[in-house]
């Protein structure tokens, strides 16, 4: 990936954050009620095989010592400890990991999924945080994501903003008789990141948590543009019809009362997308 930037202000934080939340990722312990609704296939085999996409901080990415950290996993690990397995992460292009869910090769994929009516035609999600789209630009810039016609922005390829958002907002332009939007797509958030920190792009849109967390990273460098909108759930996608939905969002419900993923949420500064109750297939758009 480009630019060490966003890499080394990750870094200045991420040996906190590993620190802060490796007693809260393993307090979760096996609940057998749950855990008996484990597919056997599964169960026996011990591990929960979780397919992620790096980086894509603060919800996954990699500590300096390459460990995997972040919201998404200290979760996951509850979930995976929840029903008596041990969580086997396996990266992966983001694109590929619902075919690969599909195809047998992974349980479950973990890389901050927006959960969407066309998603759910290939998997079943159960549904975890609810996350919006928020915008940055550089310091003192002026661009508005309701009005960005002529635009560059940079977004990680096959997100829901590359897919959805932006495409949608470039129609709204040319039929306005305005110029489309450019759409810079990379294959990491990072790059996306440092394409706008380097004034290769104008703007770059994500997944709130994520665009609130370069800000943060990026020394001054990047600012809010506009407010957070279209909030939709996050969620783990499994294989069409298998049971190990249930078991997962049994297994959170678990970590929602005892408190767990509260703590979890708060330590990485995302408890305002936390929700109540999660639910198989939630989609709302």
């Amino acid at each position: 990936m480009s630019g060490a930037l966003a890499l080394a202000g990750c870094s200045s934080s991420e040996e906190t954050k590993s620190e802060d939340t490796s007693t809260t990722a393993v307090s979760a312990t096996k609940v057998d009620e749950i855990a008996n609704t484990v597919p056997e296939e599964i169960k026996s085999s011990g591990k929960l095989v979780v397919g992620v996409n790096i980086p894509y901080a603060p919800n996954e990415f990699k500590d300096p010592e390459g460990k995997i950290v972040g919201f998404d996993v200290d979760l996951m690990n509850a979930i995976a400890a929840t029903l008596g397995l041990t969580p086997d992460y396996r990266e992966a292009d983001f694109a590929k990991i619902i075919p690969a869910i599909q195809g047998g090769t992974f349980n479950v994929g973990m890389s901050s999924f927006t959960d969407t009516k066309e998603r759910e035609k290939s998997v079943d999600f159960v549904t975890y945080f609810s996350a919006g789209t928020l915008w940055a630009q550089p310091a003192g810039g002026e661009v508005d994501p309701n009005d960005a016609c002529g635009k560059k922005v940079a977004v990680q390829a096959t997100t829901y903003q590359e897919t959805d958002e932006l495409p949608a907002k470039s129609t709204a332009c040319t039929d306005a008789g305005k110029p489309a939007i450019e759409i810079i797509s990379f294959d990491s958030q990072d790059a996306a990141t440092n394409a706008v920190v380097l004034g290769q792009a104008d703007a770059m849109s994500a997944d709130s948590p994520v665009t609130l967390y370069a800000i943060k990273q990026s020394n001054g460098k990047l600012e809010q543009a506009g407010e957070v909108f279209d909030a939709a759930p996050y969620g783990w996608p499994v294989a069409k019809g298998s049971p190990l939905a249930t078991s997962l969002q049994k297994a959170l419900e678990h970590l929602i009362e005892t408190g767990d993923y509260k703590t979890i949420a708060s330590n990485w500064g995302v408890e305002q997308g936390m929700i109540d109750k999660p639910v198989i297939n939630g989609a709302i758009s």
